[in-house]
């Protein structure tokens, strides 16, 4: 399993449209992607589940990724996040 965490830039937040292009990023993957704020956790793939979470500028994630191509996915995720959030 690896896993990053990093901090939200957005100034929205992750609202619609970097969560769907996060659920698509994740999608690319056949590794398990999880994303998580404080107690919560969403499956990076679920796109009400992601916006469900209520990311806000400044707050912290941490991403969980775990599968067979999981060191692809978090070199993707990792730069996605820093392109897009």
């Amino acid at each position: 399993m690896k896993t990053f965490s990093y901090e939200i830039n957005d100034e929205i937040g992750i609202h619609a449209r970097p969560a769907g292009l996060l659920v698509k990023e994740a999608k690319k993957f056949a590794s398990r992607v999880v994303i998580k704020k404080g107690d919560k956790s969403a499956e990076a793939t679920k796109l009400m589940a992601v916006m469900g979470l209520g990311v806000k500028c400044k707050d912290t994630v941490e991403i969980e990724i775990e599968g067979e191509d999981e060191a692809a996915a978090y070199e993707a995720l990792k730069t996605f996040f820093e392109a897009n959030l």
